[in-house]
């Protein structure tokens, strides 16, 4: 579920002090420049002279031959021509460094030279107070220098797609808000500003198109990631109708929207006066908002030195220039402009509801807040949801076939893990893996029909809107949908896009191209996945022991349950031991760094070879097309262990030429240097992440040991035991809780009856309460539902999260469990029906019941060996359960709700259970001769678990028993029928044709006959 927390400002431009190193490589960048402006043309005109001829050309100069003084002078020209075009790019650069007037213009044709001119430029004006910004990786001008093809760098300037709006004035972070370099006040520019201010009305919807900041921002901006800016200039404000905007994707039609002074376009309003025409109402709310607006001072105030747009499109912290991005000039050097950013101390998606306070982290699970850090990790934790899901079923599946446990799935988490299971469904994006996994799978599967090979990426930023891939160089045109972004290493695809894939089924079908990407943290509204298969070497975090330690466990938890990658191995060295049960097969733990450098060596060597072998230069080259899903799986590595000197040189060793092996190293360390990294990395006590050489500063994705474990608890208690119980139809039944028992049994006497009963087997039906409002019906009838699935209780932000997906502020939830509470009323004793426990959660009363309840607890009554019931008592109840299941679960809910099914038990719980009282039912009646009633039982078992092969074989059994031949026949090729249509060649389960070969001897005679005849 996407998430959108609250937008605040982004953190103020760091600035580098400077070093005796700075000033040396300033002196000699002079010297550089000097030599290259003013030597070259002074050396030309003292040894060669004027190279062009004396006299106008003639075709007889044709005829002449060509002497050394020709060739000179010829070279002579060509190197004129080069140095004027360097003198016009060290122009270029030099005045917009100067004037600080953001990005440069480029040179035509200049590529390089243009690149050499600003880095030497900056490193001559680098002792100025501007200086700074405006050369973020000057720590790597020796390496472009010296070096023909520098190590790879990602230098985080910029939003992907942003462009730099060069018409600003920059404003020099050293000088007080709203004052120039001499220290007085613009009051001239802000008045100008103020005549200028311009407003736009939120339109009402056209048909299923609703507005909002993006698509305002798009057109009146000219980039939808602007959005921020229009946000924070209208945050708070009273709106016309009284109400305030507390979240960017949450607005209203009527409402007021005051503009940057850039904003341009015909439908946007100007401040009312004489020049413009709006009617007087309009007029009167425009200049009732526009008083509302706070000062520059006003928003500057408190010491907040973080980046701000003020109303009047000043910036009160500039933004960091781009550098530039020629990645075919500088070889391997990849830089990124500034990433779209989303403020959240260590998991701030605690506020994705609204611009509400975040509760704090409970560190020690007890309260009833929610794990914040489990809430900010929404990738994390959808994929550890997906595998939790799969690892009930697979415990249900267990307890059915060997046990006899059908619907037994143990009993519910409590304590921290049942805190960290909330979490985990509040920040869970299942939307945005879909959208990251079919969109990496649609392109792979479009450079594999291209016959291009898939390009190497260092990174992935992922927005509720769009993905963004960070290429290691320029790599061509990206196939359609896939656009080219600010520049021709990103790639960008649309959400919506995803669907203009004219093959999405080949697409889903082709291999994970790149499985390594994991989260490390977001900026605003961006989350940065890093590829961690890609980095040149090792990616090291520093910081205290237990920081990295969370941002190591996220990584590997992330890694070992996403749902972007198909085969991986995650070998995690010196902690998380137990991140095994996660994911048994994909997660290996090692004790010890010797232990890894021997299985790695062995490893690496084996996979070079295989390359070779297979003419492939890398494993991406292998991994398109039909046999990459198997073969070239990544093995990703992640070290908690401090490694000595000669263990860091035989990793660096290893990771020197992993990238194409496909085997990543991401190593904790306090060490200040450690070999071989090229990546760096360092976690700061308040949970941000920074890595300096590569300008990113993220808000960290981290997973504490507090949670770690309570992640680990979450799957240690799936197991067979605590059966779940509940309720019956037809006769008075009340909830009871009991002794020895996990969950709820139901009363099945008369005095028992419910006051609310709803069926949700079947169509959706409640029974007992009036009918809600027909706008708000569905929303309440679907947290009912989710209630009734909880008899434990749901979590207020749980509910939120499963009601509004894509988020809602904490007001509008609160209104919403208020309106429930009132709808399904109170109970003769006066206690609602719907009441927060002691942990804060909301429960149901026992007098709301449900049929899933009902068909829960008639199973346990007459399937429980410790109940002593009679042979008719029990045929009795099983016969009332298989009356219950009228069909799958809310078979008529509304497409696009209840997407929160998908994280239940319960729909995988349900066939399973029926099937077991067909079953017992069958067994009971063929044992007292009522061959048909056994025959009618699996029948009706067969209408909800059409599927199950323990249905067929009970089904064949009791017609077996009715002495038919003809009916047996016909049951056979019915089965074989829908055994070909759910196995195709693989034909019936080998217990199925033992148990054919038994009863019916002929039936291969007969279905090779059918075969050969079809």
């Amino acid at each position: 579920m996407a998430r959108s927390s609250a937008n605040r400002t982004p953190v103020p431009v760091r600035i580098r002090r400077r070093t005796f190193g700075d000033v040396v490589r300033a002196f000699f960048a002079f010297v550089a420049l000097v030599v290259l402006v003013v030597g070259v043309p002074g050396a030309l005109a003292y040894f060669i002279g004027w190279p062009l001829p004396d006299s106008a050309p003639s075709l007889s100069m044709l005829n002449e031959d060509v002497t050394a003084d020709v060739f000179l002078k010829v070279f002579a020209v060509v190197v004129w021509l080069a140095w004027a075009q360097f003198a016009a790019c060290v122009l270029v650069e030099a005045k917009a460094a100067v004037s600080g007037m953001g990005m440069p213009g480029r040179v035509p044709g200049s590529g390089a030279s243009q690149a050499l001119a600003r880095q030497l430029v900056a490193a001559v004006l680098l002792l100025t107070a501007g200086a700074a910004s405006f050369a973020p990786g000057l720590s790597q001008l020796g390496q472009q220098l010296d070096q023909h093809k520098p190590p790879p760098v990602a230098a985080a300037q910029q939003t992907p797609g942003q462009q730099v709006d060069t018409a600003r004035p920059a404003v020099d972070v050293d000088t007080p808000r709203g004052q120039g370099a001499g220290g007085e006040v613009q009051k001239d520019t802000r008045e100008q500003a103020e005549r200028d201010t311009k407003f736009y009305r939120i339109q009402p919807p056209e048909g299923r198109h609703h507005d909002s900041l993006w698509e305002i921002a798009e057109r009146h901006l000219g980039d939808g990631r602007r959005y921020g800016e229009i946000y924070q200039l209208n945050k708070d404000r009273i709106q016309p109708d009284g109400s305030k905007l507390s979240q960017a994707s949450l607005i209203r039609p009527g409402w007021i929207m005051e503009m940057p002074a850039d904003a341009h376009g015909g439908d946007l309003v100007e401040m009312p006066d004489e020049r413009n025409e709006v009617s007087q109402s309009e007029a009167e709310q425009i200049n009732e908002y526009d008083r509302s607006s706070p000062t520059l001072d006003e928003r500057g105030s408190g010491g907040d030195d973080r980046q701000a747009t003020s109303g009047r499109g000043e910036r009160l912290v500039p933004d960091t220039p781009a550098v530039d991005r020629d990645s075919g000039d500088r070889g391997g050097e990849q830089s990124v402009q500034q990433i779209p950013t989303r403020e959240s101390d260590g998991g701030d998606a605690g506020a994705d509801r609204g611009d509400q306070a975040a509760p704090e982290v409970q560190s020690d699970g007890g309260g009833i807040g929610l794990p914040e850090v489990l809430i900010a990790a929404p990738l994390l934790a959808a994929g550890v949801l997906g595998a939790l899901s799969r690892r009930r079923r697979q415990a249900l599946w267990q307890a059915a076939f060997q046990s006899g446990g059908a619907g037994r799935t143990g009993a519910e988490p409590t304590g921290r893990a049942a805190l960290a299971r909330d979490a985990l469904l509040v920040g869970a994006d299942p939307g945005g893996v879909r959208f990251l996994d079919r969109a990496l799978r649609g392109l792979s599967a479009s450079l594999t029909e291209a016959a291009r090979p898939l390009p190497t990426i260092y990174a992935a930023w992922l927005t509720d809107a769009d993905l963004y891939l960070q290429l290691a160089g320029v790599a061509g045109e990206p196939p359609a949908p896939w656009r080219t972004g600010q520049d021709q290493t990103f790639w960008r695809i649309d959400r919506a896009d995803i669907e203009s894939y004219p093959q999405p089924d080949e697409a889903d079908d082709a291999a994970a191209p790149y499985p390594g990407l994991a989260s490390l943290g977001t900026r605003e509204e961006a989350r940065l996945l890093l590829n961690l298969e890609a980095v040149p070497g090792i990616a090291a975090v520093k910081g205290a022991p237990a920081d990295r330690l969370a941002v190591l466990s996220s990584i590997a938890a992330e890694l070992a349950t996403n749902g972007w990658s198909d085969r991986m191995s995650v070998t995690v060295v010196g902690f998380g031991e137990r991140l095994t049960e996660l994911a048994p097969t994909r997660v290996r733990y090692l004790e010890d760094l010797p232990a890894l450098i021997e299985v790695m060596e062995a490893e690496s060597a084996q996979r070079a070879n295989a390359l070779g072998n297979a003419g492939h230069d890398s494993v991406l080259t292998g991994r398109a097309g039909q046999a990459g899903r198997t073969q070239w799986a990544p093995h990703l590595v992640i070290v908690a262990t401090e490694p000595t000197a000669a263990e860091a040189d035989r990793l660096a060793h290893l990771a020197g030429g992993s990238s194409r092996l496909g085997i990543g190293y991401l190593v904790g360390t306090g060490q200040e240097e450690l070999a071989g990294a090229s990546w760096e990395f360092e976690i700061t006590r308040d949970g941000r992440l920074r890595a300096p050489l590569l300008g990113l500063e993220l808000d960290a994705q981290r997973l504490p040991q507090e949670q770690h474990e309570a992640l680990v608890e979450l799957f240690s208690q799936v197991e067979v035991e605590g059966a779940a119980t509940s309720g019956t139809e037809g006769r008075g039944i009340s909830v009871t809780r009991a002794a020895g028992e996990v969950g709820f049994t139901v009363d099945l006497s008369e005095q028992g009856r419910p006051a609310v009963y709803a069926r949700l087997l079947g169509s959706y039906e409640i029974m007992g309460l009036a009918e809600p409002d027909g706008e708000r019906s569905p929303l309440l009838r679907e947290a009912l539902a989710l209630l009734l699935f909880h008899r434990e209780g749901v979590h207020p932000q749980v509910l939120a999260a499963a009601l509004w997906p894509r988020g809602v502020t904490d007001d509008v939830r609160d209104a919403f469990v208020e309106r429930l509470v009132t709808w399904l009323g109170r109970d003769p004793s006066g206690a609602a029906r719907l009441a927060p426990d002691a942990d804060g959660r909301l429960a149901l009363s026992t007098s709301v019941v449900s049929d899933w309840d009902v068909l829960r607890t008639l199973h346990l009554e007459a399937t429980d060996p410790t109940r002593q019931s009679s042979p008719q008592t029990r045929e009795r109840l099983l016969n009332d359960a298989l009356a219950l299941a009228a069909g799958p679960l809310l078979a008529d809910r509304p497409q696009g709700r209840y997407g929160w099914l998908s994280n239940e038990i319960v729909e995988a719980q349900l066939p399973l259970l029926v099937a077991d009282a067909g079953l017992a039912l069958s067994a009971l009646r063929r044992e007292s001769g009522q061959a048909d009633g056994a025959v009618a039982a699996v029948q009706a078992a067969l209408v909800v678990a059409p599927a199950d092969e323990r249905l067929w074989n009970e089904l064949l059994r009791a017609v077996h028993a009715t002495g038919e031949t003809a009916r047996l026949e016909a049951t056979a090729s019915d089965l074989l029928d829908r055994s070909a249509a759910l196995h195709g060649a693989r034909g019936l389960p080998p217990r199925t044709e033992a148990l054919l070969d038994e009863l019916l001897p002929a039936w291969r005679t007969r279905a090779g006959t059918a075969g050969a005849a079809s």
